[in-house]
């Protein structure tokens, strides 16, 4: 490890800036504007794999958006790892919101990152934590110290759904074919109180649609006599909860697991601290399900919310009509046990019931996945637990996270391993949101700490 160590030392201007040269390609996986640049992206992550040491290096074409694949295979015998992350981001809108471009990475400091974050879309989500791996991994080839075998399947649909990984995954079962699979694409409670995931919530995604009169109408000539869809609409959603907080979709929560008493204690237990929960939000009160805390409404409940929502004339100046449509994507997250299409049918049930006879509805869904679980007593989870407090000087608390991974439950079924699930960014570090940023601190820390999980997991899997 002081080998690598040394050699990390003296490197770590050069990851960072490989690592900047990477989040300048704007990846965007939602906008077909930005295929050519999905692809170039894919391409520049081969190439730095090949250049790291990585064997059988291949941008895998899809349906979609490339896969890329290499391995490193020193004897068949040992431990395999397979190493997953994506390389596609967000859309960066809004756009005006950004301090500086999103594909222009800046380095500044922070209250959280007092010794500099990177701003820039994907720099946590997930390119800094997927490029962390290549450079472990390469350090550790430099060094002859790579104690298993190790392979990397980076994708580049992660943002809109994964749509063509299942296929790859099941065509490819024999190269993937591994122990376990190690993903960064989540967080840590704090960089000085580390922690591993154990929980992901899962996700149905829709959008609805109302439709009124068949054209806009003149808002003074048929207000008041004519259903605005808009209208309608934010009825209909703000029905969906009640006064409570609770979701009134009937039997939504049929299948929802019922956490322990003494679990929620124990999750309970994670610092936390409302004030500066409120304070880095800037708003004045939290909100949620009654009977629930804040560590609770963000992990073991399921939530339905707006994502989106449009309709009519929004251009400058005013435009008096009653729009023909109006239009929301809403997503709801899982808990264990929910099934994804399940929820999707009882949803567009549930919509179709409440609409009024003066509109029409539809319902469009779009991607999901289910939730996850994974056991803390496995040897993949003590390999993580230990190698975060070799670097972290503490040991990690197991948390659920609120976000969902879908491809997990995924993995599990088709290749049958378990994941760990060890991130480094920072609930605060803008994901998915103007202004996302990721540590140096971070960033330097996951390489420093990957190499130890291969030494640990291949040591508990003798």
């Amino acid at each position: 490890m002081q080998a690598l160590t040394t050699y990390h030392t003296q490197n770590k201007e050069r990851y960072l800036n490989e690592l900047l040269e990477l989040l300048r390609i704007p990846s965007v996986s939602a906008d077909p504007a930005f295929k050519e640049d999905v692809k170039k992206t894919g391409e520049w992550v081969a190439a730095s794999l090949k250049k790291a040491g990585a064997e059988n290096v291949e941008v895998c074409e899809t349906a979609g958006h490339p896969i890329v694949y290499a391995d490193k295979i020193i004897d068949p015998k040992l431990p395999t790892v397979l190493v997953y992350g994506h390389y596609d981001v967000q859309p960066p809108d809004p756009i005006d919101l950004w301090d500086s471009p999103a594909f222009e990475p800046v380095i500044k400091k922070t209250t959280n990152h007092p010794e500099g974050a990177i701003y820039a879309r994907g720099a946590c989500d997930d390119k800094g934590q997927a490029f962390m791996h290549i450079k472990a991994f390469e350090a550790m080839l430099a060094n002859d110290s790579l104690p298993c075998n190790v392979k990397f399947m980076i994708e580049g649909e992660e943002e809109v759904g994964s749509m063509n990984l299942g296929p790859f995954c099941e065509e490819n079962k024999e190269r993937l074919a591994c122990d376990v699979i190690l993903v960064s694409d989540t967080s840590i409670i704090s960089n000085d109180c580390p922690s591993i995931t154990v929980g992901l919530r899962g996700l149905s995604y829709i959008e609805v649609e109302v439709t009124g009169a068949n054209r806009d109408l003149h808002s003074g000539v048929y207000g008041g006599a004519v259903a605005n869809p808009i209208n309608v609409l934010c009825d209909m959603i703000a029905s969906m909860h009640d006064e409570n907080k609770h979701i009134t979709i009937p039997e939504f929560y049929d299948d929802v697991e019922v956490v322990s008493t003494a679990e929620r204690t124990e999750m309970n237990k994670a610092p936390f601290s409302l004030d500066n929960y409120k304070s880095d939000l800037a708003i004045n009160d939290i909100h949620g399900e009654k009977g629930y805390t804040t560590l609770e409404r963000t992990s073991i409940r399921p939530t339905l919310d707006v994502n989106g929502i449009w309709g009519g004339y929004i251009g400058e100046g005013a435009k008096t009509v009653l729009p023909s449509k109006a239009y929301a994507k809403i997503s709801m997250r899982l808990v264990p046990n929910q099934d994804p299409d399940k929820i999707v049918d009882l949803f567009t049930k549930y919509f179709e019931s409440i609409a009024p006879d003066s509109v029409q509805v539809a319902v469009h869904p779009h991607h999901g996945g289910e939730p996850a679980v994974t056991p803390t007593d496995t040897p993949e989870y003590k390999a993580a637990h230990k190698a975060m407090e070799a670097t972290f000087g503490k040991a990690p608390i197991p948390v659920r996270s609120g976000g969902s991974i879908p491809i997990i439950a995924l993995f599990e079924k088709v290749l049958g391993v378990k994941t760990v699930l060890m991130g480094f960014g920072l609930d605060s570090d803008a994901i998915h949101s103007p202004n996302e940023h990721y540590g140096l601190f971070n960033f330097y820390k996951g390489i420093e700490t990957i190499p130890y999980f291969y030494q640990y997991y291949s040591e508990l899997k003798k």
